[in-house]
């Protein structure tokens, strides 16, 4: 059986399994957080979660594992059949990722651990997801889906970035994102209504104040 290695405060770790839960997948669960020790070292190079854990190894990396799942599982699919589309959404993808969640991961110490960023990488994450707002507005379609009619691994990687996005912007730029991207709202709302959605929020919301309070008590 399949299974998942992370916890579930990781937005990159809900990512791999909400695609998981979408395509109906068996799964286990290890609950750990990335480390430098050996051991886990052995199973993901860099010492991040999440890993996914197949009976010929580990495979890492968010986007990857994405990928792997839709190769080798069956169920609801979560790319299309066609060529051109599915590079649409690997694009899509690709531009939430580096022009969304990357900026607003690097104020993720202010903003979420009370911690303080260097002025100048605010000063660039606040360009940057302007940018990256602007970018998805113009590529993305919201039909009502990012990519289209129907739910992709674009509307995953949407779903764990572009909130935690918005409440960097609104903390630290007193910018509305939703307000930049009002169809990005739109797609949040009907996102929320999925029963995966809300399983992985559930269990979020369960191990969040036990993670912040032990991320703020490390840096004491």
């Amino acid at each position: 059986m399949i299974r998942l290695h992370g916890f579930a405060a990781s937005n990159y770790f809900n990512m791999a399994k909400l695609a998981l839960l979408e395509k109906g997948v068996e799964f286990e669960i290890n609950n750990v957080h990335g480390s430098q020790e050996p051991e886990f070292l052995a199973m993901s190079p860099r010492g991040k979660v999440p890993v996914l854990e197949t009976d010929k190894g580990f495979i890492n990396e968010t986007n990857v594992i994405l990928e792997y799942i839709e190769e080798t599982q069956g169920g609801k699919p979560l790319l299309p059949s066609d060529p051109f589309e599915r590079g649409v959404v690997r694009a899509l993808t690709k531009e939430i990722e580096l022009y969304i969640e990357l900026p607003a991961r690097s104020c993720f110490m202010e903003v979420f651990f009370g911690g303080k960023v260097d002025q100048a990488i605010k000063d660039k994450a606040r360009t940057e997801l302007l940018a990256g707002v602007a970018t998805l507005a113009r590529h993305g379609r919201f039909a009502p889906y990012v990519a289209g009619s129907e739910m992709t691994i674009a509307d995953i990687l949407f779903l764990y970035s572009f909130d935690l996005a918005c409440t960097v912007a609104q903390k630290l730029f007193d910018i509305d994102l939703k307000a930049e991207l009002p169809q990005g709202a739109a797609l949040l709302e009907l996102l929320a209504q999925n029963p995966n959605v809300q399983t992985v929020a559930a269990d979020r919301e369960a191990e969040m104040a036990a993670f912040m309070a032990a991320i703020r008590a490390a840096r004491k």
